[in-house]
């Protein structure tokens, strides 16, 4: 490429400096208004008039022409005397450059420039730096007038092979890919037309030598213009960047893919996440094949000497299908070192220690082109696995010295062949990909032992009783989020009644799983002191404020780094049901719980209107209870808030939204136990920020026939009429074989209530799966069962109550206290 010729060295001076235009013969035929200023003459007044008329000394006319005879070309300068026009002399300093040379017919001209002798050293240096910044090689530089052709660049503007030569009268559009080539042109009408520079804008230069896509260089361009601000041209100034782009594209590719590593704690899609980014940004093609055992956690062998089978884990590219053909069974295994059969004309990795030789990638190019020699062995198998790729390469999962996969990338088309810096970079990538693998495995694990442990505290996930049918279902969060405290319950209480709990413990990870053991043991063993609702949460919120102070103490130390084992944060919200097949009556209390969803047997739909109290483990408020009678056949949705509060809208939403599902679910129609997934139907499977549980209730009633009640007078003597109205009733009711026991109950509780109490006496038996005697009075005094002494005549009533009992007990009423006892029915 060559520089435009030095005639146009100066044509943006002319508005600055005074200029003239002179024919062969010496006459002006051009004026500039410069000129006028500088020697106070008008155009009109000079044009046409021989030169040597504005010298002061006409002699020295004589060796101006003299030295344009002699064919200085390149021009030359020199001093002069001028007439001014107020006839004062003014003497300039002057530069002859010609214009032509008079060839093919065209008369010979010459264009002086003239200054003050105060200004020719100030343009002396403008002129020289100018030349210098159009003969610099450091960066390009071009100059286009108002049509944005091509007046002036440097020699090294675009010095790239396929550039033409003559540059002359060319748009800079002509020397760029067609894509950026239709922006630049008008990017460059925009800053010659509003003045407006461009900056930092990046463009691909058309090479024929470059199989990577040319060479980037930034443009930047200002607007040239006359000193009335009329516009003149456009200056570019360009800086070749293809290295620096390269290296910023390998930079944000790597960023992007440990991006991606980092973004999951699963090990599938953390590989499923890092091949979408390097398929199509590195490749055209990419897969992870790894170890079948990392996905549950599983150590990976550790011997390097045996082959290692691998699965396909993801895969990513136009070819994508292709390549998940592997997602159903073993792939080739990974040998004992990457060591490949030679193959002609491919690109293999110099040796290296044995160490690192097993965690080096290997790049496979020319498969496109190249035949499989016949004597020789084929290329390797993964390297051919996508039809039409030219060039392959892979790098294995390498993490603490152990190999357990590798990651494969193949190009295919008109993309540029792989070569040794994308292997490099594609290592790097594997190495990182190795670690964010091996730490989501150890995470599975982990998960998986605290999952295993958060479902062996769960109860049975459904259960049957004469007063409901209840169905539980628990879903754990993503393993991102890691396992939660929710838990379920159902718990049998005295006289047919059944107590449900949903609780949910705040934070994550095996402290949540833990803490969550313990509530639901404290909830059973306070249920089975038939505590109301309301009363067994202030209990619990005591414990659970306890379990937080012992949190905080430093009493609590690792022996081995002496630092305190603390946990997450201690507190849970909890709603704790009691609902009661005899009376149809459900009493429930809610600690910081969402209310739950009653659906009735008529198919409408409404939530408990609850008073929360604080949620446990904050303390210092009262819970208070809420009733609520439930027509038989009714169902009673408990639930956590993992199920209302996915992050797709507000609780509100959520809540409507579990309303529709309860009715699409069909719950009043079809079993709980089937019900319960299609509830949960539609939760994005392995996506869940928060554990989901669900617990369905469909009510029951026992027979009023089942039932039979009496009231007795705190009188001795009616401890005999007891006995035989238990007597007729069993005998009614088919179950004489538990007539004895049942009398010997009744006369001691009858006994006791008469003897200790006072007040009348009330007596119930109730027929469900077992047989229930109550014996109520208003006594607020517990009876406490002891051993008695061989010579003490009494103290035995209860003890024997506790031998004919399968089990038995005491709660407190508003009126006093029950005692009752429970005794398994017979066999049909």
């Amino acid at each position: 490429m060559r520089a435009s010729q030095s005639n146009q060295d100066y044509p943006f001076a002319v508005t600055n400096t005074a200029a003239a235009v002179l024919d062969e013969a010496g006459t002006v035929v051009a004026w500039t208004p410069a000129a006028e200023a500088l020697l106070g003459r008008r155009s009109a007044e000079v044009c046409g008039r021989p030169a040597r008329d504005l010298l002061a000394d006409a002699s020295s006319w004589q060796a101006v022409l003299a030295r344009g005879r002699k064919g200085e070309q390149e021009g030359w300068e020199g001093r002069a005397t001028l007439r001014h026009g107020s006839g004062r002399d003014l003497e300039i300093g002057f530069r002859v450059v010609p214009l032509n040379d008079g060839a093919q017919g065209h008369p010979a001209r010459c264009l002086v420039l003239g200054a003050p002798l105060e200004l020719v050293a100030q343009w002396r240096q403008d002129h020289a730096f100018t030349q210098e910044l159009f003969l610099q090689g450091r960066v390009g530089l071009a100059v286009f007038d108002v049509d944005l052709r091509l007046l002036r660049t440097n020699t090294h503007l675009l010095p790239y092979t396929g550039v033409p030569v003559d540059l002359s009268g060319r748009r800079l559009a002509d020397f760029l890919w067609a894509e950026d080539a239709r922006i630049i042109d008008d990017r460059l009408r925009e800053v010659l037309h509003s003045g407006n520079p461009l900056i930092g804008f990046n463009a691909t230069a058309r090479t024929l030598d470059d199989p990577r896509g040319g060479r980037v260089v930034t443009i930047q361009a200002f607007r040239l213009q006359e000193s009335d601000g009329r516009p003149m041209g456009v200056a570019t100034v360009f800086t070749d960047v293809t290295d620096h782009e390269r290296a910023r594209g390998r930079l944000d590719l790597l960023y992007r893919a440990t991006e991606a590593l980092g973004g999951s704690l699963s090990v599938l899609r953390a590989v499923e996440d890092l091949v979408k980014v390097l398929a199509p940004g590195f490749g055209d093609c990419a897969a992870v094949d790894l170890a079948e055992t990392l996905l549950t956690g599983g150590e990976p062998p550790a011997d390097g000497h045996l082959p290692l089978p691998l699965i396909r884990m993801a895969v990513a590219g136009a070819d994508a299908d292709v390549l998940r053909t592997g997602t159903a069974h073993f792939t080739a295994p990974l040998p004992p070192s990457v060591a490949y059969p030679a193959v002609p004309g491919a690109e293999v990795p110099e040796p290296a220690a044995p160490a690192a030789r097993e965690c080096r990638g290997e790049l496979v190019t020319g498969l496109g082109t190249r035949a499989t020699e016949s004597g020789g062995e084929a290329v390797p198998g993964w390297a051919t696995a996508v039809p039409g790729a030219h060039s392959a390469m892979t790098a294995p999962l390498c993490a603490r010295n152990i190999r357990f996969g590798r990651l494969t990338l193949w190009r295919t088309g008109d993309a540029p062949p792989l070569d040794r810096d994308d292997l490099a970079l594609l290592e790097e990538i594997a190495a990182r990909a190795a670690v964010a693998v091996d730490n989501a495995r150890r995470y599975t694990k982990e998960r998986r032992t605290a999952v295993g442990l958060q479902r062996s505290l769960l109860p049975p996930a459904t259960s049957e009783s004469p007063a409901l049918e209840a169905a539980g279902l628990y879903l754990p969060a993503d393993a991102d989020s890691g396992v939660g405290g929710d838990w379920f319950d159902v718990i049998p209480l005295s006289s047919a009644r059944v107590a449900l709990v949903v609780g949910d413990v705040a934070g994550h990870g095996l402290h949540a799983t833990a803490l969550m053991g313990r509530l639901r043991s404290a909830v059973r063993a306070m249920a089975d002191l038939d505590l109301e609702p309301e009363e067994l949460l202030a209990h619990v919120d005591d414990m659970v404020l306890q379990v937080g102070a012992e949190a905080e103490s430093d009493d609590s130390e690792d022996g081995d780094a002496g630092t305190p084992v603390r946990g997450g944060p201690a507190w849970a919200t909890c709603l704790y049901a009691v609902y009661d097949p005899v009376t149809r009556n459900c009493v429930m209390a809610s600690a910081g719980h969402p209310p739950p969803a009653v659906v009735s047997p008529d198919g409408s739909l409404e939530y408990v209107e609850l008073s929360p109290g604080p949620p446990l483990g904050v303390g210092g408020w009262p819970f208070e209870p809420v009733e609520r009678d439930l027509p038989p056949g009714s169902v009673l949705a408990l639930y956590t808030d993992g199920l209302i509060e996915r992050g797709e809208g507000d609780i509100d939403q959520g809540m409507r939204d579990l309303a529709d599902r309860l009715l699409r679910a069909d719950v009043l129609g079809r079993p709980l136990r089937q019900a319960r997934h299609d509830i949960v139907e539609g939760l994005p499977p392995g996506r869940l920020k928060d554990d989901v549980t669900v617990l369905l209730a469909r009510t029951r009633v026992v027979d009023p026939d089942s039932i039979a009640t009496w009231r007795l007078d705190a009188d001795p003597a009616i401890v005999a009429d007891a006995r035989h109205l238990i007597l007729d009733q069993l005998t009614a009711w088919d179950l004489d074989e538990l007539a004895f026991s049942t009398e010997l109950i009744v006369s001691e509780l009858v006994t006791n209530a008469i003897r200790h109490a006072g007040g009348p006496v009330r007596l119930r038996l109730i027929r469900a799966d077992t047989l229930t005697c109550e014996v109520g009075d208003s006594s607020n005094t517990q009876p406490r069962m002891r051993r008695a002494r061989s010579s003490e005549e009494g103290g035995r009533g209860l003890y024997i109550v506790a031998q004919l009992s399968h089990r038995w007990g005491s709660r407190y009423t508003r009126g006093g206290k029950t005692v009752w006892s429970e005794q398994n029915l017979p066999p049909a």
